[in-house]
């Protein structure tokens, strides 16, 4: 499958051999001092995950390095070894992409996860080739939320909708926090979450135009002369 989507050799074999070590349900357990909340196993079980972020690329689609530069941010009384465990679960979690039945996973960014150099340039530019990828395979859509777009449904925040296969369990929505996150599952919450979501895929680019708007963001002279030029006027 990931040759005839054309994603390439190094991202291959990186997703390739992540899979292979994820196969055993419950691989994230010896994870367990690292993980807050039951969101990884929430997610090994869902068929489906539609999620809107503003501030940073998703775990499931992020690089290794762009990782580390934001546990690193964000968990800054983190040993190394904490760091590496919550890094190695982030790679881990992308099995799901691309195991035998893989999940199906609808990611809408705001223009500002693709414009933040997290991590530096290389990093940065690394991570965004990683999107354009990641963004061919059948089972991923990926749009960014412009800024000229304006207000939008989603400027409450971050969530994630958890969709699953077995009878009886209701779909769920999450929100992040700096200490772990909320799980919300009345029917009325997830009838909501579903109604933004569907506002905030419409007002979005098109799939096709994100990822044009990827590659461009690749090709721009580097972000700190771009931040020099903001910051003279």
């Amino acid at each position: 499958m990931l040759d005839i989507y054309r994603v390439s050799d190094e991202v291959k074999q990186e997703l390739v051999h992540i899979a292979r070590e994820a196969r055993q349900k419950g691989w994230w357990h010896p994870y367990s001092t690292v993980l807050t909340g039951a969101y990884v196993g929430l997610e090994a079980a869902a068929r489906s995950v539609r999620t809107y972020e503003s501030q940073v690329i998703p775990g499931l689609l992020q690089t290794e390095a762009y990782a580390i530069a934001v546990i690193r941010a964000a968990q800054p009384g983190d040993s190394d070894q904490e760091i590496e465990q919550r890094v190695r679960v982030r790679m881990e979690r992308q099995s799901l992409l691309i195991q035998d039945d893989p999940i199906d996973l609808w990611v809408v960014l705001d223009e500002a996860v693709v414009s933040r150099p997290v991590g530096g340039d290389d990093v940065m530019r690394d991570q965004l080739a990683r999107l354009i990828n990641t963004a061919q395979l059948p089972n991923v859509t990926l749009q960014i939320m412009p800024f000229a777009a304006g207000a939008h449904a989603g400027m409450d925040g971050t969530f994630a909708i958890l969709e699953f296969e077995e009878e009886g369990d209701a779909d769920v929505v999450f929100t992040e926090n700096a200490t772990g996150g909320l799980f919300l599952e009345k029917a009325e919450e997830l009838g909501q979450y579903n109604s933004i979501f569907e506002t905030i895929r419409t007002s979005a680019l098109p799939p096709e135009e994100s990822i044009g708007m990827i590659h461009m963001l690749v090709e721009e002279p580097l972000w700190k002369s771009k931040r020099r030029v903001s910051g003279s006027i």
